[in-house]
């Protein structure tokens, strides 16, 4: 009787070992990240700080491709007529970067200005990136008359 017993108990371990688990239960291999371009900004906001009014405020930006196929930068855009982005190459490697140069006026703003540079690329998972500008804008002082 005892024999049966463990003869069972073997059996039994010996067919689970060949079983393998069901699909929906094995635990899921990390997935490799899906190839093609990606996008990064460096450094990805940029606060100006403290700024007067009618000054010019310029900050360069390296855009990286962090992918392994080619980064198309389709569009830069601003969101106001008093920030320009220039000087950036449309195809970015894999591996490599390009600079983009942003000027930022703050004309007759005052307190807290928020910008935003929209970059639109064949990034998969970041088509649209929104590279946001801050400054506080203080009032020029006029010195009075005599």
């Amino acid at each position: 009787m005892l024999m049966a017993v463990v003869f069972t108990l073997a059996a039994a371990v010996a067919a689970r070992a060949e079983d393998p688990k069901p699909e929906s239960t094995k635990p899921e291999a990390a997935k490799p990240a899906t190839g093609g371009p990606r996008i990064a900004v460096e450094p990805p906001s940029f606060d100006f700080g403290k700024a007067l009014q009618q000054k010019t405020l310029q900050k360069e930006f390296a855009i990286r491709n962090l992918g392994d196929a080619d980064l198309v930068l389709d569009s830069v855009t601003t969101s106001c007529g008093c920030t320009v982005a220039d000087g950036y190459g449309k195809l970015v490697k894999p591996g490599t970067s390009t600079h983009m140069l942003v000027s930022l006026q703050t004309r007759t703003s005052a307190g807290k200005l928020q910008k935003s540079v929209l970059i639109k690329s064949n990034d998969p998972s970041k088509g649209l990136y929104e590279l946001k500008l801050e400054a506080t804008v203080a009032p020029t002082e006029t010195k009075p008359a005599n």
